[in-house]
């Protein structure tokens, strides 16, 4: 079972000072309302493509509306930074496959000043690479398809959607699995 979780405690911008990753470049897309920063870490930039990610989250936020100035911020890390990130962060010394973290209305953000820009900082999706390969491959699916399936989840946490009753869960569960055929039918044979 896909252990999926959330929490609005912190960003990645407290992520992004820890690891040392000044090294790596951030690649950021813009279209003319949204921007979708992505941060892959070096051992995986070879496996996954950033314009198929850039994809998939523009389609989980098109599909629920977020359609004015936006910014997210998608990691794709390792088993052991986001075990560490899972217990600092949710005190659960184990790795997960996907962890959000929110900077919308309501996160505890007391450490953080938010720009008055006028844009919607919605937080940052990290995903474990090696937990969606193994997830993939249980699955019988595309690694693609399993990262989709966590960006999405990842996504509609950062909008506010939770699984912590039977009823909001079959709630989001239908909205992933709408957006993942969304996305299959643009044309993205992989997922």
């Amino acid at each position: 079972m896909r252990s999926l979780h959330s929490t609005s405690k912190y960003t990645t911008a407290l992520y992004f000072a820890q690891l040392s990753f000044e090294s790596y470049p951030r690649l950021c897309y813009h279209n003319l309302k949204m921007e979708i920063s992505i941060l892959i870490d070096q051992e995986f930039k070879t496996l996954i493509k950033t314009d198929w990610l850039k994809k998939a989250a523009q389609a989980a936020l098109g599909r629920e509306g977020v359609s004015e100035s936006a910014e997210l911020g998608i990691v794709l890390t390792g088993q052991d930074k986001i075990r560490e990130l899972n217990s600092k962060y949710r005190g659960k010394d184990e790795p997960t496959d996907v962890l959000a973290f929110s900077t919308e209305e309501g996160a505890d953000l007391a450490q953080f000043i938010l720009p008055p820009d006028g844009i919607r900082h919605l937080g940052e999706v990290i995903i474990s690479y090696p937990q969606a390969a193994s997830q993939a491959s249980e699955r019988h699916h595309s690694i693609e398809r399993e990262i989709a399936i966590l960006l999405i989840h990842g996504v509609l946490h950062l909008l506010g959607y939770q699984h912590d009753q039977p009823e909001p869960e079959r709630e989001m569960k239908a909205k992933e699995t709408e957006i993942l055929s969304q996305i299959k039918a643009g044309g993205n044979e992989t997922v």
